[in-house]
């Protein structure tokens, strides 16, 4: 991983005369490996839902950034997230998604810990027959907790743990949807699905934050929610986005009836529906009476998986008009993918620059590239970063 680093002096100019960045930000695995860092181990990025383990005792292994991690929610109905290694000798603890009935126990010397991640067993550790040795601290070797926080049911981690506290680094996604801060239901198996795309993480973000692209790639959705409908969504430093001004409502092909509303929502929301991008890898949507979350993993730089969650104002909503819903969002989704994969391609060309904004309907793509451009920047020039994928 020894690439030069790239100049990233022309995507900070004004939109009027940027560039769009490098090409090996899409197709050099050394400059991945730097933004793992830059732009997802030192920021409160997405891991998964709250919802993956909806029962105390509830285990799920994930890996995030080449890190091996544990997702539980505790005996006390508390999420948690750790590294999923024995402090022993480095064995994994949990290979498969189950319920912790009793400890967590490694499978190598049965080393033993809490759900909330205290070392509470060490069988022979002092010899045959002797659980105890005054050189092995219990309370010193619990399990490697990673910082996180529960946001819209997002499960948002911090790997370096020296970014600002969750509601200080967000404050402004927060209280933009303050009238959606209320409790949220996912929809269950038939209201999530995974998608996977050839594609470098950011370019699943650029294309999801503009509406540019919404007559020639989404046909159907532009019928009625024409490009002239909607409006940017810029907050420098955390999140850009788009919203519209028609919204229409899914109705049931037997009796006409609606999702629920979330309640108390101002008049604004009546026909409005906002999509955002919260900086770097979660893209959020609302509406009056249900919203997704869609949390791009990162695999490697040319490869991302979409996991995508749909949630409802109330836990009872009716099957068949989920599952619509459900198909109606995965078709609008699927119709991006070869937009994001064939700008990948595009990228292999020694000819591209990184390409020009309309200052006019590439506000937010481009307000993402200055904070991906200054977010590596103060990488580049500050104290060297965590390896999350060491």
């Amino acid at each position: 991983m020894s690439s030069e680093p790239t100049n990233l002096s022309a995507v900070r100019r004004p939109i009027e005369t940027a560039h769009g960045l490098p090409n090996a930000h899409y197709t050099d695995p050394a400059i991945f490996a730097e933004e793992t860092q830059a732009l997802l181990a030192s920021q409160w990025a997405g891991l998964a839902v709250a919802g993956d383990v909806p029962e105390p005792g509830d285990a799920v292994p994930l890996e995030f950034l080449g890190m091996p991690l544990l997702l539980i929610r505790d005996r006390d109905g508390v999420v948690r997230v750790f590294q999923n290694i024995c402090r022993h000798r480095g064995m994994i603890l949990v290979d498969a998604p189950r319920k912790i009935e009793g400890a967590i126990r490694c499978p190598y010397h049965s080393w033993c810990y809490s759900t909330q991640g205290r070392l509470v067993s060490t069988p022979h550790v002092g010899g045959p027959g002797q659980n105890t040795h005054e050189g092995i601290d219990r309370a010193t070797l619990g399990l490697i907790e990673v910082s996180s926080h529960i946001w819209r049911d997002i499960v948002w981690i911090n790997l370096s743990g020296t970014a600002l506290p969750f509601e200080q680094a967000m404050h402004k996604m927060i209280d933009r949807w303050a009238e959606f801060d209320q409790p949220l239901f996912h929809g269950g198996d038939d209201s999530r699905f995974d998608l996977s795309v050839n594609c470098n993480w950011k370019l699943a973000v650029e294309n999801y934050c503009e509406s540019y692209h919404l007559p020639w790639v989404h046909p159907g959705l532009n019928s009625y929610s024409r490009l002239e409908d909607h409006y940017h969504i810029e907050e420098p430093g955390e999140y850009s986005g788009q919203g519209t001004l028609v919204y229409r409502q899914i109705r049931s092909e037997k009796d006409g009836s609606v999702f629920p509303d979330f309640e108390g929502l101002s008049s604004k929301w009546n026909e409005a529906a906002e999509y955002i991008s919260a900086f770097p890898n979660v893209l959020l949507g609302v509406h009056r009476d249900h919203a997704f979350a869609i949390i791009l993993t990162p695999e490697t730089h040319d490869r991302t998986t979409e996991h995508v969650h749909l949630y409802y104002a109330t836990p009872d909503t009716d099957p068949d008009l989920r599952a619509r819903n459900t198909h109606q969002w995965k078709q609008v989704f699927e119709e991006d993918i070869f937009v994001v994969e064939g700008m990948q391609k595009g990228r292999h060309s020694p000819g591209f620059d990184g390409g020009r904004f309309s200052p006019v309907m590439d506000g937010p793509t481009h307000l993402f590239h200055d904070w991906v451009a200054l977010k590596m920047d103060q990488y580049r020039n500050g104290p060297p970063g965590i390896r999350a994928a060491e």
